[in-house]
């Protein structure tokens, strides 16, 4: 075994994250070794922010266990271990990790085709590695254990699952201790625990876990979202469409999702034929477009759909509303000529421009380009992404070019949601399509009689709605903005005597067009505000003896804010000019 020289990379000079989160998580490994001699190791990447570990243990970790795996950490971080590079053949490889039973290691190097492999040596420790790494693990400082998780062996759902230990490491002091806090008011603003405290939808695993089902609170806030996309999507000239669930197989072979999708596409059979669970909608909106024939006249022609899909996804990727395997979308098709191809793309932008300041969201944009595997011809592809860039450039929206990241059939405008805490979540798209077209051998009548190819584009506002609401819920924090509040304001009663008075107001504001709840339990007016403050409800109208004589309400708004007595009138006229509609 022969060894070559560590460069001398300090990383007080270099200061690069990836170098030192990567290094963070040979010492985690190397302290789960030391503390369980049979733990048999995985994989240890540096990722966003931080790093995990993969391990093979003879016992299940809990919690309490990272702290014990810290203290070893620390114990190897002040032995000021040098990281060495040690390059030897396959063979040898080999031979090192079957004498140390590491099978999953082993199970990597003879996946590789390289004659030469290289790992890194800190003290006892040896671990199959590319690298680089520090020079020392003295150079690591400031680090935090955070969880511990399953996860299957390369990720195949077949395959054992290991313990995942994930951490984070920092430059210093001040950028953890910044993380850990943006930490904290995450856990805080998860949607999952959000929703689940303001009873707005919950995932049920003996009905098939991805399948969201919305509660009452939940279905009006999605109601209010798909009511704004109607109404903004008609403004701009699209007709509602609407398809059935499933269709035949034949239908998704001629779109080529049968090629290029299959594995996230649900079969059935029904009357000896094959039948797909629908997991786009664009071929259904096609078959509505060749309905009838077309003049260059009636181009360009838009369909919009809120349409339920469903894709398969694996377990182990589920995750609340962000990632399930039934969801809608706010799904548009565009047919137009070739000329029209950049005013849309402009229109369409405009519109998600509009839509995300409504729900104040800050975006970035990607253009996403031809992928490896694609269908069509390299010359559509050129001119899809030329005009893409082009509408980009002339709406001087700032973009980064995403290479190979475009869908099978065109290359896209991926939008990226940014939230309060500064965190992207995949969001709108427009993709331009010259392929569908000719595989239904879609076409239009020219001006001079001539059949003409129309282009398609996909586009969507908001992506998934379910992800979309995820994000916002997350975003707000569950503290909705009135107009998409599902209580916009509770009517409390002081005692059981300003019971109907309460009863009288809420039928007031309903006829008013607002979203109002009597709370007239027999309990008492501090339990009722503290529960509706949990509840996130904007307002809260408190009425007893003095308001019920005087015809008036004792206004609080959200965080226990007292703004004093007021007509009803005066109520209804603040309410709908915050809401937006006066």
């Amino acid at each position: 075994m022969g060894s070559s020289p560590t460069p001398p990379t300090s990383f007080y000079k270099i200061m690069d994250l990836e170098i030192l989160r990567h290094s963070c998580s040979h010492v985690m490994a190397q302290a789960v070794k030391e503390l369980y001699p049979e733990a048999k190791l995985g994989i240890g990447p540096a990722i966003e922010a931080g790093f995990y570990y993969d391990f093979d243990l003879p016992v299940q970790l809990v919690p309490e266990d990272l702290t014990k795996i810290e203290a070893k950490m620390k114990e190897i971080i002040k032995a000021d271990q040098k990281f060495e590079r040690i390059e030897v053949s396959k063979e040898e490889a080999v031979r090192l990790m079957q004498e140390r039973n590491e099978n999953y290691k082993l199970q990597l190097i003879q996946s590789l085709t390289d004659e030469r492999v290289s790992f890194y040596k800190n003290g006892s420790f040896l671990d199959f590695c590319r690298g680089p790494h520090l020079g020392s693990t003295g150079e690591i400082k400031d680090f935090k254990l955070l969880s511990v998780a399953g996860a299957y062996w390369r990720g195949i759902e077949t395959n054992p699952v290991l313990q995942r230990i994930y951490g984070v490491a920092f430059a210093s002091k001040k950028e953890l201790d910044e993380h850990l806090k943006n930490l904290d008011e995450i856990k805080k603003r998860d949607h999952r625990k959000i929703g689940k405290e303001l009873d707005l939808f919950s995932i049920h695993e003996e009905a098939g876990a991805g399948f969201v089902y919305y509660h009452p609170r939940g279905a009006v806030i999605k109601n209010i979202i798909e009511d704004f996309l109607r109404r903004e999507n008609s403004k701009r000239g699209y007709e509602l469409v609407s398809i059935p669930h499933i269709a035949k197989i034949d239908l998704y072979d001629t779109s080529g999702h049968t090629s290029y999708y299959r594995e996230n596409m649900y079969f059935m059979k029904i009357d000896q034929q094959d039948y797909v669970i629908k997991p786009m909608n664009c071929p259904g909106h096609i078959l509505i477009y060749k309905r009838k024939l077309n003049s260059y006249r009636d181009l360009p022609i838009r369909f919009f759909e809120l349409g339920t899909v469903y894709r398969y996804e694996k377990s182990g990727v589920l995750h609340g509303l962000l990632r399930v395997r039934g969801f809608t979308q706010d799904d548009a098709h565009i047919f137009c000529r070739p000329d029209q191809l950049k005013e849309e793309i402009i229109s369409v932008l405009e519109f998600i421009d509009y839509t995300m300041k409504k729900f104040e969201f800050n975006y970035e944009v990607n253009l996403s380009t031809r992928p490896e595997k694609f269908t069509g011809q390299a010359e559509d592809w050129d001119r899809a992404e030329k005009v893409l860039k082009e509408a980009l450039e002339e709406k001087n929206i700032p973009f980064a070019v995403d290479p190979g990241a475009g869908v099978f059939y065109g290359p896209k405008i991926d939008v990226k949601l940014k939230d309060a805490l500064g965190r992207l979540w995949q969001g709108p798209t427009v993709q331009v399509d010259f392929n569908l077209p000719q595989r239904f051998d879609l076409s239009y009548i020219d001006e001079d009689s001539s059949k003409q190819r129309p282009v398609m584009i996909h586009r969507a506002i908001l992506g998934s709605i379910e992800r979309f609401l995820g994000a916002l819920i997350e975003n707000y924090a569950g503290k909705f903005p009135l107009w998409l509040s599902p209580v916009q304001i509770s009517i409390l009663n002081v005692t059981k005597e300003s019971k109907d008075y309460a009863l009288k107001i809420e039928e007031v504001l309903k006829t008013k067009g607002l979203r109002v709840e009597a709370d007239t339990k027999d309990e008492t007016l501090q339990k009722k505000i503290r529960e509706k403050e949990l509840l996130k409800v904007p307002y809260m109208a408190i009425v007893g003896k003095i308001e019920q004589e005087s015809g008036k309400i004792s206004l609080r708004a959200r965080g226990m804010k007292n703004l004093g007595t007021m007509e009803i009138e005066q109520l209804v006229e603040k309410l709908k000019q915050e809401e937006g509609l006066t």
